[in-house]
């Protein structure tokens, strides 16, 4: 059991890791389309480089476990991310807010996860 416990945790912490680096890079390498998301979805622009260095060292203090809490905060600012993300997308209607519920999936799968194999 506690072989599947660890390879759920490290699926799921993975393809975490993996959608919060890729917004990261999506946040400074495509910034213009990002700008013009955020402005529809209502969020100020001045955060975009903010939030993509929080992701950034979001997921680093997840996956080096340093600190037990960083990597709390760490899920905790993912899930605020991810609870705003969708509902913005919702309220904008524009039918996008699947990959944050994805996320939010497997934020809360890695967390349980992370309980059992690390306590």
């Amino acid at each position: 059991m506690e072989k599947w416990n660890r390879l759920i945790y490290w699926i799921s912490t993975g393809l975490l890791s993996l959608m919060m680096l890729m917004s990261a890079s999506m946040y400074v390498i495509q910034y213009e389309m990002v700008s013009e998301t955020f402005v529809r979805l209502g969020y100020p622009v001045y955060i975009i480089y903010p939030l993509a260095i929080a992701k950034t060292l979001g997921v680093l203090a997840i996956l080096s476990r340093l600190s037990k809490f960083l990597k709390e905060w760490a899920f905790a600012g993912f899930f605020f991310d991810f609870a705003l993300a969708s509902s913005a997308h919702v309220y904008a209607g524009d039918g996008e807010f699947g990959p944050a519920l994805v996320a939010i999936l497997l934020l809360i799968v890695s967390y349980q996860y992370d309980k059992k194999v690390f306590a």
